[in-house]
């Protein structure tokens, strides 16, 4: 992996991962982050704000955690979307690169009439075609020609004037909706492409630190799924981090580990809460799900360029030596260093933490397990032999990590409390 890769191949391949839950929303924030960059050249903003408000578009749905919140709004049928809005400027907030977004998403569902700010106002202008643009993609019935239901978006979308959407606004989006190329993009399976190719960040380098970042910001998304996950992919980057550095990988090798053990579990925000929760053994069917989590995660991130090996760090975990694990059923043959290192990384952190069937193992039983799974050709024998060599160390690194995420998690419901 070179410095920098391309942010919009980044972020257009993250978004992806937002709207995973259902094929009801699938491609959700791309075709809000179209919609929005068309607006925002038809009212003639600058290209920084059109950049910056193109970037929020594709995070926007980011504080939406469960399958269940995500369809709800999509539908309509949520009658409060201040919790989403509110937990997705708090996570973006944390993050330096999206700081002066974390309004913008604050407020894309908050009507024209309620901001008390002017239309000049930046953050205002950004939150209101994010409004906009959110709408009309709901709008859309995904079932049905494009073509055939544009009048009626169209006259959907002029009653919000003055109300909920600055009718300059509203004039911006008619002005480009009488195009039927503007639609038939809209609606492209090549829509993708279309974003990398000819988008506001088609030529924008992001480096090493903010990839770092920005991979914490979808750390906490998916920890924050769910409470008993709460600290979970905190502990598993923490503990790769750790091995890697005491097998001797090189710097960036170990940053690279950081970034893949932040990703790890990305797949996860295709699955119900209602399995991630369960506090009972699951069943064939629910377990098949889980299985999924591992190849949604390979999915999403071996389309970001140069991210082959991360991709494969972070996605094979679930994989065994003898070739009994899950998506791929690699074997010995095909699992790198990396992949060996994030596998016990893994089993090692949800062995040690609470879980709702389940209080965290202590250290002779997990090393027990660990030393089974070696015996049974699962997992690699000189990784296990790393950890029982410096686990005190790694124990407690893991834990230090899994504190500060649990301290952040605690106070982010604490906030959505007092905001709602």
């Amino acid at each position: 992996m070179s410095n920098t890769i391309n942010y919009g191949n980044l972020l257009l391949s993250l978004s992806d991962a937002i709207d995973l839950a259902s094929k009801v929303i699938s491609c959700h924030q791309q075709r809000v982050a179209y919609i929005s960059w068309e607006i925002s050249k038809a009212a003639n903003l600058s290209q920084k704000l059109s950049k910056d408000i193109f970037i929020a578009s594709l995070l926007h749905d980011a504080g939406a955690i469960t399958v269940e919140e995500k369809i709800s709004i999509n539908n309509f049928d949520s009658v409060n979307t201040e919790p989403h809005c509110i937990k997705g400027k708090i996570l973006l907030s944390r993050i330096p690169k999206f700081r002066n977004l974390a309004n913008m998403i604050r407020h894309h569902h908050t009507p024209w009439k309620d901001l008390n700010k002017p239309i000049s106002n930046d953050e205002t202008i950004g939150s209101q075609i994010i409004f906009l643009a959110d709408y009309i993609e709901r709008l859309i019935d995904r079932e049905n020609f494009i073509l055939h239901q544009t009048d009626n978006i169209i006259n959907n979308i002029r009653e919000l004037s003055g109300n909920s959407v600055h009718p300059d606004l509203i004039d911006s989006f008619i002005s480009i909706s009488n195009r039927e190329e503007f639609w038939l993009d809209l609606n492209s399976r090549r829509l993708y492409s279309i974003l990398f190719k000819y988008g506001p960040l088609q030529n924008e380098e992001i480096d090493y630190e903010n990839i770092e970042l920005i991979s914490m910001f979808f750390r906490d998304i998916i920890d924050f799924k769910s409470p008993f996950t709460a600290t979970h992919t905190s502990g598993v980057a923490a503990a790769a981090e750790k091995l890697s550095a005491f097998f001797g990988l090189s710097e960036i090798e170990i940053q690279e580990m950081k970034i893949a053990g932040n990703f790890h579990d990305l797949g996860k925000l295709a699955i119900p809460n209602n399995i991630l929760d369960k506090p009972g053994k699951l069943t064939k069917d629910e377990y098949s799900l889980i299985k999924s989590h591992t190849y949604y995660t390979y999915t999403v991130m071996s389309t970001i360029s140069g991210w082959e090996k991360i991709a494969e760090w972070a996605a094979f975990h679930h994989e065994k030596l003898d070739g009994s694990g899950y998506p791929f059923h690699c074997d010995s043959s095909n699992m790198s260093t990396g992949s060996r290192i994030m596998a016990v990384a893994d089993v090692f952190t949800a062995l040690s933490e609470d879980r709702p069937y389940r209080d965290g193992l202590p250290k002779d039983k997990i090393i027990s397990i660990l030393q089974d799974m070696v015996q049974n050709n699962a997992i690699d024998k000189n990784m296990v032999s790393l950890l029982i060599d410096n686990y005190s160390e790694i124990e407690k690194y893991v834990k230090v990590k899994q504190q500060q995420a649990s301290e952040f998690y605690k106070s982010r419901i604490e906030k959505i409390n007092e905001n709602i």
